[in-house]
């Protein structure tokens, strides 16, 4: 059945009645359809209900575009400046009139209308001086209409422009698939287990890809899309429930059986602070998974300020009290350097020597550090990129905990497993907080530990929203709060796109700070991309011992830097930023026990996102809310950096709205592996076919034999 299907899906799109060569060859560069499998699974995005008709008169209460009987009682083809052309209409449904206006094809439009003739109008109205009008409408002849080939539901398709002009509109796409789905009858394979298919009532495949495109009704379109979404979740369910399975209990790793003396000495003698109970509980998850023989693969959520270093270093002297070595893998200098002092700080009492390896170690040093590395007289490194490079060798790596993970690419991370002979323990620790659906579709491979607890006697940040008229009051709060002995962050955008642009905002905004808090009274850091690694460095130090009151920063100062007598954060430009970058921002003050702040600065006209992000910062500081309402804005390709990368591309299922066929989806992929690991009964082997087939973007499955 698969080779039958395989047959007809790899068929060139061009040989597709009604396309051929010079429409295929748009097909592929516009769409990325080359073939009639590509073509079957490119969905509408959308579907028009024809069967619902509204007089003239009805336009204002309609919910967008409308469908209307009548005549086209005039059309005239209007010359207008620099001899441009364009076509105008005026439809009648016996009662009152409608403007329709085309700018393209006009001469082709003209030729194909007629008027005094019985249409039925279809389009999106809107108003212009006071009257409606209808702009590039379509209009179908009212004798044919009847007949038409489209049910009363109707598939809207995405194309283009060049697609357009060569007659593949939305509707031109439809009757592509007219001709497309009989070479698909009888040959789609089923790909679910039947047990799923009987619990779930779910439509046969075949079924549901012939609905999804001419639903017979709304029913039949809901349970067409139900099942296509749903299948579209479980396939990736599948493999990552299986990565998972397989790093349980087939990858073993270096047994951590006991609580050593660094570890005890630590815990009892040199820890800064009371763990809270989630720290307690993430390092109970830990001990546990480096204890049970096979690797640890585990995610460390946990909002700015909760703690997540503290647990990588109680999971790291773990590892060295058994004999092991550790690494902290950070994606940027800053961040790492940052690192790198923080554990210094609390180890060097202990005499336990920490190193830092990044880009800018000058070659000596580099050397003498891989020596030691590899000699195992090195305990814990931290590092950037620099730790991946092949010179890089450990003479027993126990540990690796990367920092900020979705900065780094799978290949990047898959390295550092090669670092030893059994693979080192994995913690993989984000300050983002990941929604529910979007880490089951991302890190589904992966046990996650969250750390949902502040440390004790953190208030929460207060943030406000200001308009460029609080200026002056905003200086005034500032002064008062320098005066009681604080310090204050003042933060402008850096884009990549427009970095000439943001330095001079930056610039001007540096000027006008000085001016409102001269010297000697007041002394300002800044730190920007135009200056050195040692130039940022010794601007940052004179704001962390407190010898400037004020630092002036593009976003370099997000992550990596912990300085808790800083209790206001303002942040310039606020709406240029993301809501991820805007919770991240406000995380680097509230690090202290005094009352801290963050102000979001921003011009008067905002756009309803920015407006959305704006009004959820000043609502909560739960990352994990705000993380929500990131993924309803942004979507998951835009929050993950995966949108380029074809990572949850998905053509049907939608991580926001679907969230409860994901989880579904993924519960039926644990029972499935836990009854047949390998998939090997009868009933289960359509569905490992299909993957194994058409599912190989995920690795896991090439363990499969």
């Amino acid at each position: 059945m698969f080779d039958e299907y395989d047959k007809v899906a790899k068929t060139p799109i061009e040989y597709l009645k009604g396309v051929g060569p010079s429409r295929g060859a748009l097909l592929r560069s516009e769409l990325g359809i080359a073939s009639f499998g590509d073509l079957l699974f490119h969905f509408p995005f959308r579907y028009v209900d024809r069967s619902k008709f509204y007089q003239i008169s009805e336009i204002s209460q309609a919910p967008g575009e409308v469908q209307i009987k009548g005549k086209l009682i005039l059309l005239n083809e209007v010359v207008g400046q620099k001899n441009s052309r364009r076509l105008v209409g005026k439809f009648s449904d016996g009662q009152q009139n409608i403007d329709l206006i085309w700018f393209k094809s006009v001469a082709n439009i003209k030729k194909i209308l007629k008027v005094n003739t019985a249409y039925i109008l279809y389009g999106k109205p809107q108003l212009y001086n006071g009257a409606w009008n209808i702009v590039h409408p379509e209009l179908e002849p009212l004798e044919t209409a009847t007949k038409s080939e489209f049910g009363t539901l109707f598939p809207v398709y995405s194309s283009t422009e060049k697609l357009t002009a060569k007659g593949l509109n939305g509707k031109g796409i439809a009757r592509l698939f007219r001709a497309l789905l009989p070479h698909f009858k009888g040959v789609i394979p089923e790909n679910l287990p039947s047990e799923i298919i009987e619990v779930l009532r779910l439509v046969p495949r075949s079924e549901a890809l012939f609905q999804v495109h001419f639903p017979r009704d709304s029913k039949s379109l809901q349970r067409a899309r139900f099942r296509l979404k749903y299948e579209e979740f479980f396939f990736i369910q599948l493999g990552m429930v299986r990565q998972k399975r397989i790093n349980q209990t087939q990858i073993k790793g270096n047994v951590i059986a006991r609580v050593g003396e660094r570890f005890n000495a630590f815990y009892q003698n040199h820890l800064p602070f009371e763990l809270t109970g989630a720290q307690k509980r993430v390092v109970k998850e830990i001990r546990k998974d480096m204890g049970s023989g096979a690797q640890m693969n585990r995610l460390l959520q946990g909002d700015v300020g909760s703690g997540k270093t503290m647990v990588a270093l109680l999971s790291m002297l773990l590892v060295i009290d058994e004999g092991f070595q550790a690494c902290l893998m950070a994606p940027t200098e800053i961040l790492a350097r940052q690192h790198f002092l923080g554990l210094s700080e609390l180890l060097d009492p202990m005499g336990l020597r920490v190193e830092l390896l990044t880009g800018s170690t000058p070659q000596s040093q580099r050397k003498i550090l891989h020596e030691d590395l590899s000699s195992g007289e090195l305990p814990i490194i931290v590092g950037t990129h620099a730790l991946l490079e092949e010179k890089v060798k450990f003479a027993n790596l126990g540990l690796a905990v990367i920092d900020e993970q979705h900065r780094f690419g799978v290949a990047q991370r898959a390295r550092l497993w090669k670092k030893n002979t059994i693979p080192p323990h994995i913690l993989v620790m984000t300050a983002t907080p990941i929604p529910r659906t979007l880490a089951m579709s991302l890190y589904g491979d992966l046990d996650i530990s969250v750390i949902d607890e502040l440390p004790p006697g953190r208030k929460p940040i207060q943030t406000l929203h200001y308009l460029e008229n609080k200026r002056l009051a905003l200086n005034g709060f500032l002064k008062q709060q320098i005066s009681e002995g604080r310090q204050v962050y003042i933060v402008y955008p850096l884009i990549q796109e427009s970095a000439k642009q943001d330095y001079q905002d930056l610039v001007s905004g540096f000027e006008s700070i000085t001016r409102a808090f001269p010297e000697p009274d007041y002394h300002v850091s800044v730190v920007h991309g135009n200056l050195s690694a040692q130039e940022k460095e010794a601007e940052m130090q004179a704001f962390v011992k407190g010898q400037t009151q004020i630092m002036v920063a593009t976003t370099v100062i997000e992550v990596g830097v912990n300085v808790p007598n800083a209790s206001v954060m303002v942040i310039e430009s606020a709406e240029r930023f993301g809501l991820s970058q805007l919770h991240q921002l406000r995380g680097r003050v509230g690090r202290g026990a005094s009352q801290s702040f963050c102000i979001l600065m921003t011009g008067y006209r905002l756009g309803e996102e920015a407006r959305t992000r704006m009004e959820t910062m000043v609502r909560t500081n739960d990352g994990f809310e705000i993380s929500e309402v990131d993924l309803r804005l942004r979507g998951p390709g835009e929050m993950t950096g995966t949108q380029q990368s074809g990572s949850l591309q998905f053509k049907i299922a939608d991580l926001v709205k679907d969230g409860g066929i994901l989880s579904q989806a993924r519960a039926d992929a644990i029972r499935l592996l836990q009854r047949d690991a390998e998939l090997r009964s009868p009933e289960n082997a359509p569905t490992r076919e299909f993957y194994l087939r058409y599912c190989k973007y995920n690795q896991s499955w090439s363990r499969i034999s």
